[in-house]
C-alpha cells in the first residue's frame, strides 16, 4: 500500500523542537483546524509521518478522553524522538495556549471585554474554515474508500449535527459496526510479521499518576483539603477522564458546575471565555483554565486576586493536560499492534470515517459563526475563498495563510 511505503524524512532533534515550538503559536481553529495543520505539516509537507501512521495516531487519540489534537501532537513527538519528543512536543504545543489565555483572562478581569482581540482574530476564522475544508477533502480522499465509508461519515455528521448525539456514543457505534463488519467479512491475512506484544507499562502509569496529582496534594497540604485549589484540582481531574469528544462535549457539564453549583464565575463570563479560547491558538480545552482563573479571582483569600487566579488557572491547566501525556505514553507502544490486527484495523477504519463526519459538522458550525448575521460576511467570504485557493491551488503552508489572515485582522483593528 502507498501509505505504508511512503519515504519518510527523519528530523533531527533541534528541527523537530523548532517545529513544535512554532506549532503552538499558529494552531488556530480548535481540534478540526489543529488536526488539519498537523496533517498538512507532518504528512503532506515534511513527510515525518506516513498517512498510515498519522491515521493510527489520530484514531487512538480520538478514542481517549482529553484534547485529541494535543494527544496527537504528543504521539507524533513520541514517534519522532521517543519519550523526550513526546514531552517536548506536548509541552510546546500547550504552553502558548496556557500563557495567552492567562493574559487574556487577566485583561478581561480588568477591562470586562476584549473587542480588539475579537477584531484581530475575527479575520483569522475564515482562514481556519478554509483549512478545515481543505483538510476534509484530503482526509476524504485518503480514508473514505467505498460507499460504506461515505455512508458512515454522513451518518456521523447527521448524528452529531442534527440530533446532538454525544461523540462518545458515535465512537461506540463505530466500534460496534467495525467489529460486526470484521465478523461478516474478515480481511485477508497479511504476510507482515506480527509485532511482539509490548509489556504493560506499569512504571509509566505509576509515574504519570504521581506527576498528575502532586500539585493537588501540595495544595491540600498548604491550603487545606477543603480549599478552593483542591476543589479545582479534583473537579478538573474528573473532567479530564470524561472529556470524550473534545471541549465542546464537556463544556455544558463544566459550565453547570462552575456557574450554577460552585459559583466560580457568571454564565456571561463563561461564554466570553469560550469566545476568547476560540480566538487564540492551542487546544480549545484551554477554556477550562478560564474557569479556574475566575474561581481564584472571585475567591481571592488568602493570597489576593492575581495570585489565587494564577494558581487556579495553572492548576486547572495542569490536571487538564498532564493526563494526555499519561494516556499517550502508556498506550503508544500498542498503537502499531492494534494497526496490525485485522479486527482492530476494521474498527479503526470505521472510527476514521465517523471522525471525518464529525469534523465536517465542526466545519458547518464554524461556517455559521464566520458568516453569522453580525459578521462582515463579504470580507469573511473573500478571506475564506482566497485562503482555500492558496491552500489547495497554490500549496501555501497553513502558517502562511493564518499569518496573512492575521495581517488583515490587524489592519481592521488599527483602522
Amino acid at each position: 500500500m502507498q501509505d505504508h511505503c511512503q519515504v519518510k524524512a527523519v528530523p533531527d532533534w533541534m528541527e523537530a523542537r523548532r517545529f513544535f515550538a512554532r506549532l503552538g503559536w499558529i494552531s488556530f481553529g480548535g481540534p478540526a483546524g489543529q488536526i488539519a495543520i498537523l496533517r498538512e505539516e507532518l504528512v503532506e509537507r515534511r513527510r515525518w509521518m506516513t498517512p498510515h501512521e498519522f491515521s493510527a495516531g489520530l484514531n487512538f487519540s480520538m478514542v481517549l478522553p482529553g484534547p485529541e489534537a494535543h494527544q496527537l501532537v504528543i504521539y507524533a513527538g513520541w514517534k519522532l524522538h521517543g519519550l523526550r519528543g513526546a514531552i517536548t512536543a506536548g509541552v510546546l504545543f500547550a504552553l502558548p495556549a496556557v500563557l495567552l489565555l492567562w493574559a487574556a483572562a487577566g485583561l478581561y478581569a480588568i477591562f470586562g471585554q476584549l473587542d480588539g482581540v475579537e477584531t484581530l482574530f475575527g479575520a483569522v476564522r475564515p482562514a481556519v474554515l478554509a483549512i478545515i475544508l481543505a483538510a476534509l477533502v484530503r482526509m476524504a480522499r485518503h480514508h473514505l474508500a467505498g460507499p460504506r465509508a461515505w455512508l458512515l461519515a454522513a451518518a456521523a455528521f447527521a448524528a452529531i449535527y442534527f440530533f446532538q448525539v454525544p461523540f462518545p456514543w458515535i465512537v461506540l457505534a463505530a466500534v460496534g459496526l467495525g467489529a460486526a463488519k470484521h465478523l461478516t467479512a474478515p480481511p485477508a491475512p497479511t504476510a507482515t510479521p506480527a509485532t511482539p506484544r509490548p509489556p504493560i507499562p506499569w512504571r509509566t502509569l505509576g509515574l504519570g499518576l504521581l506527576v498528575w496529582f502532586t500539585p493537588v496534594v501540595l495544595a491540600g497540604l498548604v491550603f487545606g483539603w477543603d480549599s478552593l485549589l483542591v476543589s479545582l484540582g479534583f473537579f478538573f481531574s474528573k473532567v479530564a477522564v470524561v472529556t470524550f469528544g473534545g471541549a465542546y462535549a464537556v463544556l455544558p457539564y463544566v459550565a453547570d458546575h462552575a456557574v450554577n453549583q460552585a459559583g466560580w464565575l457568571s454564565a456571561d463570563a463563561m461564554k466570553d471565555g469560550l469566545a476568547l479560547a476560540e480566538s487564540l491558538p492551542g487546544p480549545l480545552v484551554k477554556v477550562l483554565q478560564f474557569a479556574g482563573f475566575f474561581a481564584g479571582w472571585n475567591n481571592p483569600a488568602p493570597l489576593g486576586p492575581w495570585t489565587m487566579a494564577t494558581l487556579g488557572a495553572f492548576l486547572t491547566s495542569w490536571v487538564t493536560f498532564v493526563p494526555s501525556f499519561l494516556f499517550i505514553l502508556a498506550g503508544a507502544p500498542f498503537v502499531e499492534l492494534l494497526a496490525e490486527n485485522p479486527r482492530a484495523r476494521m474498527i479503526l477504519d470505521t472510527i476514521t470515517a465517523a471522525v471525518i463526519g464529525v469534523i465536517a459538522s465542526l466545519a458547518v458550525w464554524f461556517a455559521a459563526d464566520v458568516f453569522g448575521p453580525d459578521q462582515p460576511s463579504v470580507l469573511h467570504a473573500a478571506i475564506a475563498g482566497v485562503s482555500l485557493w492558496l491552500l489547495v491551488g497554490r500549496r501555501w503552508s497553513v502558517p502562511a495563510v493564518v499569518g496573512l489572515a492575521g495581517a488583515v485582522g490587524l489592519l481592521r483593528a488599527v483602522w
